[in-house]
C-alpha cells in the first residue's frame, strides 16, 4: 500500500499492515544535537525516520497580512519584539525554542481593536493561495499520499491574540463580542475553503486550538459549546458536504473534558496526546472507543530516558495499535533532550510493527 491508502486504512479501522508514520518533528536545537551524534549534514531526520508523506495545501484562512515582525529593543542577552500575531514578547536571544518568550502585551483588548483584525481577515486577498494554486491542484490529483485541507482556529487564534487571561475575563465581561469575532473568523474561513475545495478531493482537515494546561482545558465545555461551537459547527457540516470525514484537530494539554465537544461536532481525530497531562492514549480508547481517532501519545520524557523505558512504552501501547484508529508519534516536538540513539531505537521499534 502507498502512504496515502494506510492513512484512509487507518483512520476507517481497516486494514493496513503496517502504520502510518507521521509526527510533529524536533525542534531546531534538537537537530543541532543530532548532527552532532551522528544525522549526516546532507541528509534530514525525516529520512532515518522512515516517515509517510503527508501534506496539507498552503492556503492561508488566518491573518492575512499577519503583522509586521519588528524589533523593539534589545541588547546582548534579550530582544523585546512584535510577531506576527501582533503580541509583543520578550525572549532570551540564546535560547531558542522550546524555550518560552515572557508576553508582555496584546495587540487585542476588545472591541476598539478588533477593526485592525477585520481588515487582516479579508477572504479575497490573493495572497491566501500560491500563485502556482493551479499547477499544484494538478499535481495533487495524482498523488499517493494523504492531502489536508487547514481549517484554521477560532478560541486558539482568539486566546494567541488577547492572551489566557483577556480571553478568560471577555468571557464574562462581553461575551456577545467573542461571539461575533468567532462569527466573522468562521465567515473568513469558510470562503476561502470553498475555493480551496473547487476540483480537491482531501483526505482530512486540519484544526488547530492549543486551549488546555496541565490539568483541564483554558475554557469551560460550557462556555466553549456556547460561544464556539456553533461557527465550528458551520465548518464541519461544509466539510462533510465535500466528503472529508477525517477531521484533526491539534491542542496540547488535558483536553479530556473538551473531547466530547469536538466528537458531537464530526471533529474526531485529536493528537498530540501529552502524557505528562494525564492523555492516555489507552485510557481514553476504551473512554471514548474507536469514535475517538488518536495520534502522538508517545512521551517525550522516556523517549529521552533510555531503552528499555521506550520499549515498554511502545509495547505498552501495540494492542491500539493493532486496533487501528491510531497514529503514534512523540506528543509533542522532540525537545533537545531526546539523543540520537535513542530517536533512532524508538523509530526502528514503530517501523518494525506489523498490523
Amino acid at each position: 500500500m502507498n502512504s496515502r491508502q494506510v492513512f484512509l486504512e487507518t483512520v476507517r479501522y481497516g486494514k493496513p499492515g503496517r502504520l502510518f508514520h507521521w509526527e510533529m518533528g524536533p525542534y531546531e536545537e534538537t537537530v543541532k544535537r543530532w548532527r552532532k551524534e551522528g544525522l549526516p549534514a546532507d541528509s534530514s531526520w525525516v529520512y532515518y525516520g522512515g516517515y509517510d508523506r503527508i501534506e496539507f495545501v498552503p492556503v492561508n484562512v488566518g491573518l492575512n497580512p499577519g503583522f509586521e515582525r519588528e524589533t523593539l529593543q534589545e541588547d546582548a542577552e534579550y530582544e523585546i519584539y512584535r510577531d506576527g500575531d501582533g503580541v509583543v514578547k520578550k525572549r532570551f536571544k540564546n535560547m531558542p525554542p522550546p524555550a518560552m518568550p515572557q508576553y508582555l502585551d496584546y495587540p487585542l483588548k476588545g472591541r476598539a481593536e478588533w477593526p485592525q483584525f477585520q481588515k487582516r481577515l479579508n477572504p479575497d486577498s490573493p495572497a491566501r493561495f500560491p500563485v502556482h494554486w493551479q499547477s499544484l491542484r494538478l499535481q495533487y490529483a495524482a498523488r499517493d499520499f494523504p492531502l489536508g485541507v487547514p481549517c484554521g482556529s477560532l478560541y486558539g487564534w482568539l486566546r494567541n491574540w488577547m492572551g489566557v487571561e483577556g480571553i478568560s475575563l471577555m468571557v464574562y465581561d462581553d461575551p456577545a463580542f467573542l461571539e461575533q469575532a468567532a462569527v466573522e473568523i468562521t465567515d473568513t474561513i469558510l470562503a476561502v475553503l470553498e475555493k480551496a475545495l473547487v476540483g480537491m478531493q482531501y483526505d482530512c482537515a486540519h484544526f488547530w486550538e492549543d486551549m488546555a494546561y496541565k490539568t483541564a482545558s483554558l475554557i469551560s465545555p460550557e462556555h466553549y459549546r456556547k460561544i464556539f461551537v456553533p461557527q465550528y459547527r458551520r465548518i464541519v457540516e461544509r466539510l462533510h458536504a465535500a466528503g472529508i470525514t477525517t477531521l484533526m484537530l491539534d491542542s496540547d494539554g488535558n483536553v479530556d473534558e473538551l473531547i466530547p465537544c469536538w466528537l458531537d461536532l464530526g471533529i474526531n481525530f485529536i493528537y498530540p496526546m501529552e502524557v505528562a497531562a494525564d492523555m492516555d492514549v489507552n485510557r481514553l480508547r476504551q473512554k471514548f472507543g474507536r469514535a475517538l481517532l488518536i495520534g502522538g501519545g508517545m512521551d517525550k520524557r522516556i523517549m529521552a530516558s533510555n531503552k528499555p523505558a521506550i520499549k515498554r512504552m511502545i509495547d505498552e501501547k501495540l494492542s491500539l495499535m493493532c486496533d487501528g484508529g491510531y497514529i503514534p508519534g512523540c506528543d509533542h516536538a522532540m525537545p533537545h533532550d531526546i539523543s540520537w540513539e535513542n530517536y533512532r531505537y524508538y523509530r526502528e521499534l514503530l517501523l518494525n510493527v506489523r498490523l
